[in-house]
């Protein structure tokens, strides 16, 4: 149940023994499926529960890997490696591409630029997640900045353009997301009433668990690795996608620098916080806000996120403040006291 703001999240984790708990020995046995496979630059976790479950864990797995196909940076057949590697040119694209190059521009669009798909050049500069990850030099930065800028893209109804040299599309922040309402599309077409994804933090849950309860999600420490949880939520029918700067980073002369980059700056962005975390009905745009509203910082972040309707998000500062936009408190158990929620501020009234 999710209301104009009835949400939570930090890092993004299933605690899988409780989400996969079997039927209690009451109910009827329901047949399951599963599978999990690298896609996407990430792991991909799948169960369904229903008399098509199979059809519908391979069914998905197969679109998230056509999905990974057409947007990928690196693979030289998709439509983002062609746009990225033929500047000037009109590239005919797939409607699955355009549907979400359309949804980034929007996005770049209406945070003013907090969220940008054409932020490639700088992805590329720093190299964060890579060996070759280091501090670029001042100018270089400069000069991919110069190339960063979503008026470069130009889109219509059946082809997109780059308009400028060395501008180069990254749909990290979004891709994701269309992936996992492409999975809910698959699961509802097949007749399957409970399924969870997880695509390396993102997180969607179809239905309830086929005992009827809720789905347990657990929101990761940030401070810790994988399986450190310091909040559960109850979930149906929802999305969580969060956005930290523990995922990935690197460290030089004693300073962390993390892969959320601000597309204004150039570097990682810089505002105290440690995650920012969104629940909403639809991944597609869960991706892309929680990337921008880490980007915005907690007061422009929350003031953003509580004008959208049916959309919440959860902050966690440095010093382990949590933050959560309206009607958040009503679903969140942190469990570990070494968080403290603040009450009270950067809501909306």
């Amino acid at each position: 149940m999710l209301n104009k703001k009835t949400i939570i999240t930090l890092t993004i984790l299933l605690i899988f023994p409780l989400i996969l708990t079997a039927c209690s020995n009451d109910t009827v046995e329901v047949k399951t499926a599963e599978d999990n496979a690298f896609l996407m630059d990430t792991l991909v976790q799948m169960r369904a529960h229903g008399e098509n479950a199979d059809a519908a864990v391979e069914e998905s797995m197969k679109r998230i890997e056509e999905i990974e196909n057409l947007m990928s940076k690196t693979i030289e057949t998709s439509d983002i490696y062609q746009l990225n590697n033929n500047p000037n040119q009109i590239i005919e694209v797939s409607k699955q591409s355009l549907e979400v190059l359309k949804k980034a521009k929007n996005y770049a669009e209406i945070t003013e630029g907090d969220f940008d798909p054409t932020i490639g050049a700088l992805v590329e500069l720093w190299g964060i997640g890579t060996k070759n990850a280091s501090v670029p030099p001042e100018n270089k930065i400069k000069a991919a900045l110069a190339n960063t800028g979503y008026q470069y893209l130009n889109l219509d109804d059946n082809y997109a353009k780059i308009t400028k040299a060395g501008v180069k599309l990254d749909l990290g922040g979004i891709a994701k997301g269309y992936a996992a309402e492409e999975v809910k599309k698959i699961v509802e077409k097949n007749g399957v009433e409970h399924a969870f994804v997880n695509l390396g933090g993102n997180v969607l849950v179809i239905g309830d668990k086929v005992d009827g309860s809720s789905w347990k999600i657990g929101i990761q420490d940030p401070r810790a690795g994988r399986g450190d949880v310091m909040a559960i939520i109850d979930a149906v029918d929802l999305t969580i996608v969060t956005s930290g700067n523990y995922e990935r980073y690197f460290e030089e002369n004693g300073k962390l620098y993390h892969h959320i980059i601000d597309p204004k700056t150039g570097y990682p962005a810089e505002n105290n916080l440690l995650s920012v975390s969104i629940i909403s009905h639809n991944s597609f745009d869960a991706d892309a806000l929680s990337t921008a509203v880490y980007v915005m910082g907690l007061e422009k972040g929350m003031e953003f996120i509580e004008n959208i309707d049916d959309v919440g998000v959860m902050f966690i500062t440095k010093e382990l403040d949590v933050y959560l936009s309206s009607g958040l408190e009503e679903i969140v158990n942190i469990n570990d006291p070494d968080f403290n929620l603040i009450e009270g501020e950067y809501s909306v009234n």
